[in-house]
């Protein structure tokens, strides 16, 4: 679909949406963005658009010489990694699955927990980290080795999928966890000390946004490392139980809550996501239905008016507590007969039932402009955080 025009506050720069329906709460919060001083060429809205903390999950804007802290989420470098086997996903019986599943989880910490002790070793890269205080360094030095190959919880996940062709594919969603949550809240309140505008965006000629930029990178370095970590770890679950390792070649790795240096419109700008993937034309990303429902592998169309970016996922209808208010245990085990999981926890997962998200096809058909699907991936036993 062609994006819509949504109505902007008097003074204020466009707003582009790709979604059918973007929710009140999440209209203000685009317009709020739209007013901000930092802001150039206008808000793009992904069609999974949603009232979050702050600032709505599925924007996208760009500013030319300010970081806004507050706009990329908590959970920094968040995203999505994928890995194929070619291995006939049918194949696996549900106790066979239901093995693998307690095997993964066994291997990955999930939820609130955390490595013990000291934590584990830092590749090298991490090790060498600096941050720009003294309190976020301690920080880092704590928390990182506890949390390098952590799952998280919330809508945190790792999968098995099955693609058309039949192969098992092994997806995980997960980012920064105690790390980036330390660097944003650190950033968050220097912003509203030094910052500019209502939601407060720091000048990159500063010493407040040089610190913020290289702290925020760092943080999405170490999602990244947190996401290759866990990979490994299921990896070598999956190719004991298999007996045949993975295709690395099919590896796709996306950020969701970052902000990039791109050339956008004849100058370098930064681009700020929150919840949402920027993929250059034909770069592969991938797009997350629900635990019942499917992922899509996609490629970037390079979208201009999108700054190169689409959805990060289905797009929640019902918030955490609307689902616990709404949704019983029991049909959320209805809606996952298909998918093995853990049916002991049905009472605290309703909060990330199929029911509480968009239709995955709606989304894809609203950014048809955006992305071109390449692979639609069927979960078949899922492990939440």
């Amino acid at each position: 679909m062609m994006p819509r025009v949504l109505e902007s506050p008097p003074g204020a720069l466009p707003i582009l949406a790709w979604a059918r329906a973007v929710p009140a709460g999440a209209v203000k919060q685009l317009q709020h963005i739209a007013s901000q001083p930092y802001i150039v060429e206008h808000v793009a809205a992904m069609p999974d658009v949603h009232m979050a903390e702050g600032v709505a999950v599925g924007t996208v804007f760009a500013t030319e010489h300010h970081i806004i802290p507050g706009a990329l989420g908590g959970d920094l470098g968040c995203g999505v990694s994928a890995l194929r086997f070619e291995f006939p996903a049918a194949s696996l019986s549900r106790a066979e699955l239901t093995r693998i599943l307690d095997k993964l989880a066994r291997a990955v910490p999930v939820g609130d927990a955390v490595h013990r002790g000291r934590g584990v070793p830092l590749p090298p890269e991490l090790e060498a980290a600096s941050l720009s205080t003294h309190r976020l360094q301690r920080e880092w030095e704590r928390l990182a080795p506890r949390h390098l190959g952590t799952l998280g919880g919330g809508n945190h996940f790792l999968e098995l999928d099955r693609d058309a062709g039949g192969a098992l594919w092994l997806l995980l969603h997960t980012g920064s966890r105690g790390v980036g949550a330390a660097i944003a809240g650190h950033h968050l309140r220097v912003a509203q000390t030094h910052g500019e505008g209502s939601l407060p965006g720091l000048r990159t000629d500063t010493p407040e946004g040089v610190a913020c930029l290289a702290d925020t990178e760092q943080a999405c370095r170490f999602a990244r490392a947190n996401r290759e970590a866990l990979t490994a770890r299921a990896v070598e679950v999956l190719t004991k139980a298999l007996g045949q390792a993975p295709d690395l070649d099919s590896r796709v790795d996306v950020h969701h809550n970052h902000v990039s240096a791109e050339s956008h419109f004849g100058r370098t700008l930064l681009v700020h996501r929150k919840g949402a993937v920027g993929l250059a034309p034909g770069q592969r990303g991938l797009i997350p239905g629900s635990m019942g429902t499917a992922s899509y592998l996609v490629a970037g169309k390079g979208e201009p008016r999108a700054f190169r970016s689409c959805s990060h996922g289905a797009g929640r209808v019902m918030t955490r507590k609307e689902a616990r208010e709404h949704i019983r245990p029991a049909a959320l085990e209805h809606a996952m007969r298909r998918v093995v999981f853990d049916v002991g926890r049905a009472g605290s997962l309703v909060e990330e039932a199929p029911a509480v998200y968009r239709d995955i096809a709606e989304v894809l058909e609203d950014e048809e402009d955006l992305v071109t699907p390449l692979l639609r991936l069927t979960p078949i036993a899922v492990l939440k955080g």
